[in-house]
C-alpha cells in the first residue's frame, strides 16, 4: 500500500495547442518552431507520426479507412493522456472529417485547448505538395473546404504571408490572451450540447 508521502499528486492538466489546417500547410514547421521557443518545454504530437509507426504490412483497400479512422482515434487519446499527466503539447492534425472534430471535443478537456487554425492559399498548398514529393497531388485542395469548414479558432495564422517563425512566434504572444470561452468549449457547446 502506497503511503500519502510516496504518491504523486495529480499533476494540472497540459495545455494543448491545437494546430490545424491542410497537408502542406506548414504545421510541422510552426509545431517545431513551438517547441523551440515555448517555456516549459511541449511535446509535438502529430497525427502523421502516429500513421507511421503501423507496421508496413499492406492492408486491403476496403479496410483502409477503418484502420486509419482507429489511428486518429487512438491518436486523439493519447493527447488526451499527455495532456492528463500534466504535459504541455503542440498538436499537429487535420480536422479533415466532421467526426474528427466531435471526437476530439468529447475527449479533449476544452478549457486547455488553444485551437489555432494555419491556412494556406490552394496554389501555395499545390506548390508545396509538388516540392515535397510525399503526398498525393491534390490532397490539400480536397480538405481545403472540409478542414475549416467548423469556422471558430482562438487564433488563425496565414502561413503563406507569414514563416513559421513569426506564427509561432504570434501564437505564444497569444497564449497569455486568449479568449475563455475558449473555441473548444464554444464548439462543445454548439456542436455537443446543442
Amino acid at each position: 500500500m502506497t503511503s500519502p508521502q510516496e504518491s504523486s499528486p495529480r499533476p494540472a492538466t497540459g495545455r494543448i495547442i491545437f494546430l490545424n489546417g491542410t497537408s502542406s500547410s506548414g504545421k510541422s514547421s510552426v509545431a517545431a518552431e513551438l517547441l523551440r521557443i515555448l517555456e516549459p518545454s511541449h511535446y509535438h504530437l502529430a497525427v502523421d507520426a502516429f500513421h507511421a509507426m503501423r507496421s508496413k504490412r499492406h492492408i486491403p483497400p476496403d479496410l483502409v479507412d477503418a484502420e486509419i479512422d482507429r489511428t486518429v482515434k487512438g491518436f486523439h487519446r493519447a493527447v488526451a493522456g499527455m495532456a492528463a499527466a500534466g504535459n504541455p503539447v503542440v498538436v499537429d492534425h487535420v480536422l479533415g472529417k466532421r467526426w474528427r472534430l466531435l471526437d476530439c471535443l468529447e475527449v479533449l478537456p476544452a478549457e486547455d485547448v488553444v485551437l489555432i487554425g494555419l491556412r494556406c492559399p490552394r496554389v501555395e498548398l499545390l506548390r508545396r505538395e509538388q516540392a515535397r514529393g510525399d503526398r498525393p497531388p491534390g490532397l490539400a485542395a480536397l480538405q481545403f473546404d472540409r478542414v475549416h469548414a467548423h469556422g471558430v479558432y482562438d487564433l488563425e495564422c496565414d502561413t503563406h504571408a507569414y514563416s513559421p517563425a513569426e506564427c509561432a512566434r504570434r501564437i505564444r504572444d497569444f497564449l497569455p490572451h486568449r479568449p475563455s470561452p475558449t473555441a473548444f468549449e464554444r464548439l462543445r457547446r454548439i456542436l455537443l450540447d446543442g
